[in-house]
């Protein structure tokens, strides 16, 4: 279904810091990858690992200590990384404020819906079961597209999978990668801050929560942006 006055028909989720608070068990493993590895991380190599696809941050995390990319030095950080992830995921991930109830009216609304997420399917598939597979009707991971974020690939994947064109679909992400990523797709974008600060830029609106969103709410954020008058 689609909004009868707006043509809006999808909803493609991204899940690290928009619906689950998992973004602070990232930090830990990726700090304590970091010690791993020879150093403590920094505040400036962390943000620039938030929203980041594996590959591009253990690229971040490695040229921050000076080291060499090498392939099989790169597996060994990653398989750290990821168990180290699933330990901390096996303790349950919190979802953040009002993200369960949107998923909720979502569906409610007769909206199509999809996660698009930089996460690896692995872990993907242990957050799936906090999330709820049902609230989904597709989700697309980090290792299942030619280039992840900021690249447009996860999002047109998810528009794809929906049936959809991206111009029909509500993005909603935390982070300046996953925006920049979105909006390369032709999504108009939802902005919910977690971590760091989003900047403003055409295609994008803001809320500082999802709390109390409605079905009435994302028409008219979409229609902000995406140039229909209702």
């Amino acid at each position: 279904m689609s909004d009868a006055q707006t043509g809006l028909a999808g909803v493609l989720w991204d899940m690290d810091g928009t619906l689950l608070d998992s973004e602070k068990m990232w930090d830990v493993a990726v700090r304590e990858l970091s010690l791993h590895l020879g150093g403590p991380m920094t505040e400036e190599t962390r943000l620039k690992t938030i929203g980041a696809s594996s590959a591009n941050a253990l690229g971040v995390i490695f040229d921050a200590l000076g080291l060499d990319r090498d392939p099989a030095a790169l597996a060994e950080a990653k398989e750290w990384m990821f168990t180290r992830v699933e330990e901390l995921f096996g303790d349950g991930i919190p979802w953040r404020p009002g993200a369960h109830d949107a998923l909720q009216t979502v569906r409610a609304h007769g909206l199509r819906s999809a996660l698009v997420t930089n996460t690896e399917r692995r872990l993907t598939e242990r957050a799936l079961e906090t999330l709820g597979r049902h609230h989904f009707d597709h989700s697309v991971c980090g290792d299942e597209v030619p280039a992840g974020k900021p690249h447009p690939d996860p999002y047109l994947r998810g528009a794809e999978l929906l049936g959809l064109d991206p111009s029909q679909c509500l993005a909603i992400e935390d982070s300046p990668t996953g925006a920049a990523s979105a909006q390369a797709a032709g999504c108009v974008v939802l902005v919910v801050p977690c971590e760091i600060a989003v900047a403003d830029a055409p295609g994008r609106v803001f809320r500082d929560s999802l709390e109390g969103l409605t079905g009435s709410d994302l028409v008219d954020l979409w229609a902000q942006r995406s140039g229909v008058r209702l």
